[in-house]
């Protein structure tokens, strides 16, 4: 039985990758590291526009920074 891609083990992934070329292995790399900058970006950028959304109805409150690192390290 074929196995899907969601069973496919992060050791199996590696192992094929070494068989490629290495013009391709490094294809491979640039492509990641593509996907993986845009992917944060997403992720910014909606982290960004939930704090807007958070400010704009008024669940913001101004700190310090000394007031901030004693919340998070308390």
């Amino acid at each position: 039985m074929a196995k899907t891609m969601t069973e496919v083990t992060f050791a199996e992934i590696l192992d094929a990758t070494e068989q490629l070329p290495i013009e391709d292995q490094e294809n491979l790399i640039h492509i990641l590291k593509n996907r993986l900058r845009d992917q944060k970006r997403t992720e910014l950028v909606k982290d960004v526009y939930e704090a807007q959304q958070e400010y704009a109805q008024g669940q913001c409150q101004t700190a310090t920074p000394q007031q901030i690192m004693e919340e998070i390290l308390a």
